[in-house]
């Protein structure tokens, strides 16, 4: 039988799968996330017909003389290149810009992904909707993300609550002018809150006297009268600097008193009320930010990202998930922007990699490389035919 023959068997299967790898490709087009791949072609063994000669006293060395036996597909490699953006302003739709992998759950099984369209169950965790894929990350405790522990399932779910936190600092800041007129009445108030919440009000009242200022202060409940305000020679405030009332240390070491210029204010209190999640944003970082009913803002989680010493080693799963092999190497978690991992913009996607006009060249060239090889096959047949007829 004709070697040939078997050549452009060879050759039509390994274009029929460079051409099912182009279609699964120019399918794809629009997906979301969806990377490119690339068929590469090498020859089979060849058969030798005469061995290499070496050069003897007087003769020259020969050539090997061998003939191929076909083609075969030596792989085919992933394309990881950076996709499009598209805007889309969906609070929940995520982009990794640069390197790395969203690391999701199903089952048992971790995947990870490029195709950042999340949405929320209802029980609250982030899900790939096409999939279930749970995403994974480090959920916020009292705002503080410790990205140092294990990853879990990310909740987001709507009205999570942030605690209250009892007000125990409270400050006030500004000048009282020392030249102010005899009994000049300042006063300025600053919220606080116990350990459920409540609000109340610290009232301070700064009385001028002939020989200073006298401060008296009130909560609603609780009444003090830290005295006299005294200050150096510099305008500093020597005392009193704090007092306590009602529970809540008062801070007045940043009041001033110089001559001319009064700027009294409340400064900072360290309390909260207790609010509900009412929306939330996406941080270059990957910390989900929440905004709550109580005017706060608050981390409520942060995205884990994966990264791969060798990401073309990858098996497609399905679905935009990759799952790791022998040769991608374990999976690198960490935070964006950290460890060669991307950042992370929200309300876009990562279109897919895939360009048409490379595309549709690779198409005519499978096309032309199956017409060619099923020309060797015919050409074959017809040798063949010959040789059977020299019988008659």
């Amino acid at each position: 039988m004709l070697r040939s023959l078997f050549s452009g068997i060879s050759g039509l299967r390994s274009h029929q799968t460079m051409l099912d790898v182009t279609g699964n490709n120019i399918a794809n087009v629009n997906t979301t996330g969806f990377k490119s791949s690339q068929t590469q072609f090498q020859d089979t063994l060849s058969q030798v017909l005469q061995n290499a000669g070496g050069a003897q006293a007087g003769t020259g060395g020969t050539n090997p003389a061998q003939v191929g036996l076909g083609v075969r597909v030596a792989g085919i490699t992933t394309n990881f290149t950076q996709g499009a953006s598209q805007s889309t302003g969906r609070s929940t739709d995520m982009m990794i810009s640069g390197d790395g992998f969203f690391v999701v759950r199903k089952g048992t099984e971790t995947f990870y992904t490029r195709a950042g369209s999340f949405d929320f169950d209802a029980t609250g965790q982030m899900v790939l909707p096409g999939e279930g894929a749970l995403v994974q990350g480090w959920a916020a405790v009292n705002g503080v993300v410790d990205t140092n522990g294990p990853i879990g399932d990310l909740k987001v779910p709507a009205g999570t609550l942030m605690a209250a936190v009892q007000t125990t600092k409270a400050s006030f800041l500004g000048n009282l002018p020392s030249d102010a007129a005899e009994d000049t009445v300042l006063q300025r108030t600053i919220k606080a809150f116990d350990s459920t919440g409540v609000e109340r009000e610290i009232a301070l009242s700064f009385t001028k006297s002939a020989t200073g200022w006298d401060l008296t202060a009130t909560d609603g409940t609780t009444t003090a009268a830290p005295g006299p305000l005294t200050f150096d020679g510099n305008g500093v405030l020597t005392t009193p600097t704090t007092f306590p009332l009602g529970g809540v240390d008062v801070d007045l070491k940043a009041i001033t008193g110089f001559a001319g210029i009064e700027t009294l204010k409340a400064g900072v209190q360290d309390g909260q009320a207790a609010g509900t999640l009412l929306s939330f944003a996406l941080g270059a970082d990957g910390t989900i930010t929440g905004s709550f009913s109580n005017g706060l803002k608050q981390a409520v989680g942060r995205i884990a990202l994966g990264s791969f010493t060798n990401p073309a080693g990858l098996e497609k799963a399905g679905g935009s998930l990759f799952r790791t092999s022998v040769n991608s190497g374990a999976a690198q978690v960490g935070t964006a922007g950290t460890g060669g991992r991307g950042g992370l913009a929200g309300g876009s996607l990562e279109m897919s990699n895939v360009d048409l006009s490379s595309e549709f060249t690779s198409l005519i060239i499978a096309q032309r490389g199956f017409q060619a090889n099923s020309r060797v096959i015919t050409t074959s047949d017809e040798l063949l035919q010959e040789l059977v007829n020299l019988k008659r």
